[in-house]
């Protein structure tokens, strides 16, 4: 089924059979396209295996809420001239999240030996600074401290409401007496200088955000602080070379800083609190706990945001959209894109990152099969004639799905996806109208796939 670029969707009346479902239909492709993103279109194109009917869990959720997004606009208009068609369509459509979201619920276990003193502490400074919250921070088996719901939270809910006033942002830099040291530097960044800030601030009796650099952990066992045994259990794999490849950036970085700094403005940049271990600290801090945050003046700005920093990560997030301040409340709001029961875990996204990513900078592998595991192929395409019916495809670069980490490993699961599969067989032969055969070994590791291509079979 095809879309114009200017689709228009007519509603019927209510007592027209089955009206909901085939609107609902229309909308939701529709809106599956609107919010694709590249992978997601890559392997989506002209897939008619695959296990699901939507893209991904983030399309899918993205999808049904800028739906639910459109008709709240035309509820809200006293133009509107069909409110119950509309209400009928909006209560579908929570339905429609209700049933993607229990789908993919997960179960969680709070462990009640762990002390959250802390945490608690922490909740308390930010509800007297002005923060408003539906959750409670705690010890969640498999995933440390998370944020638990303290009662039903519906779509549209704000579970967390932080007001500008605690956000850790570039701001503090500028009133510090290290930017006009740090201003001086050719090319440094405004998250470096935040980087630099919170490492002294860290150890300041009298700071402001002393609780909540009190809750942060003194190791945070992302990729980039593996021991040995990590290493040599990673040897010889792509995600061991990515983690060094990162390392030794920080550390280019860092001895372009120091002992420099150190030397020139001991006062300023204390030898004791400026050393690699305590450097490497303060990057996985900002790596695993940092937000891009959308400021009314239009500038994005990386930011820390205490309270917040529990929400975890997952694949199927309840809430989506975080990172704008409203200019109405000077306030970042955490609103629910699916529902979420008390005594449950809240989650949000980080991004489309694949799972090489997020250990190496979160330290953690997502629950479930991650859409953006993905190995992009260095193939040189064949470029037809399209005028002459020879070109299906505009790909200009292909991948595969990475399944070693995948519960499931039946070589055929996945298959192939259309672009590349066209690749080849204009690689074969770009006059090829024939159907082709690739057989695609794959041999699984922990974290490396080798790809064999044995054969290249034609059928007449």
């Amino acid at each position: 089924m095809g879309f114009n670029t200017k689709e228009q969707i007519f509603l019927k009346s209510s007592s027209c059979p089955n009206w909901i479902s085939t609107t609902l239909k229309a909308m939701l492709q529709i809106a599956r396209i609107i919010h694709i993103n590249e992978v997601e279109l890559y392997f989506g194109e002209g897939d008619t295996c695959s296990p699901v009917e939507f893209y991904s869990p983030r399309n899918e959720l993205e999808a049904l809420n800028s739906m639910l997004s459109l008709l709240d606009i035309q509820l809200s208009s006293d133009m509107c001239m069909q409110m119950n068609v509309l209400q009928e369509l909006r209560e579908a459509i929570i339905g429609m999240i209700h049933d993607f979201g229990g789908q993919n619920n997960v179960k969680t276990t709070i462990l009640e030996n762990q002390s959250c003193e802390k945490e608690e502490c922490l909740s308390r400074w930010g509800e007297s600074n002005g923060m408003r919250t539906r959750l409670q921070i705690a010890y969640v088996e498999g995933a440390g401290r998370g944020a638990i719901a303290r009662e039903d939270l519906n779509v549209g809910d704000i579970a967390l409401e932080i007001p500008v006033s605690i956000v850790i942002s570039e701001e503090l830099v500028r009133i510090s007496d290290m930017f006009q040291i740090l201003e001086k530097i050719d090319g440094i960044s405004s998250e470096t200088m935040l980087l630099l800030w919170s490492m002294k601030e860290r150890h300041n009796c009298d700071s402001k955000f002393k609780i909540y650099f009190n809750t942060l952990p003194e190791n945070f066992n992302t990729g980039l602080s593996f021991g040995v045994e990590a290493t040599v259990a990673l040897d010889g794999t792509l995600l061991l070379e990515e983690i060094i490849q990162a390392k030794e950036h920080l550390r280019t970085q860092y001895d372009e800083l120091f002992p420099a700094l150190c030397d020139n403005h001991p006062d300023t940049f204390p030898r004791e609190l400026y050393t690699w271990k305590q450097f490497l600290w303060a990057c996985e801090l900002w790596y695993s706990n940092s937000m891009k945050v959308m400021f009314p003046d239009g500038k994005l700005k990386t930011c820390l945001i205490p309270i917040a920093g529990f929400l975890n990560h997952s694949l199927y997030p309840h809430i989506l959209h975080f990172g704008k301040i409203d200019p109405a409340t000077n306030s970042l709001k955490f609103c629910l894109s699916r529902p979420c029961s008390a005594g449950e875990q809240c989650f949000l996204s980080y991004g489309n990152f694949s799972s090489s990513h997020l250990i190496t900078f979160y330290g953690f592998l997502p629950q479930g099969n991650n859409p953006y595991d993905v190995i992009p192929l260095d193939i040189e395409d064949v470029q037809d004639d399209c005028a002459e019916g020879g070109c299906t495809s505009n790909w200009n670069s292909h991948m595969v799905r990475a399944t070693w980490l995948s519960n499931n490993r039946d070589i055929f699961y996945y298959g192939l996806p259309s672009p590349l599969l066209d690749c080849l067989r204009r690689a074969w032969s770009p006059m090829l109208k024939a159907k082709t055969l690739v057989i695609l070994f794959f041999y699984y590791s922990d974290f490396l796939s080798f790809f064999l291509f044995s054969e290249l079979i034609c059928f007449s």
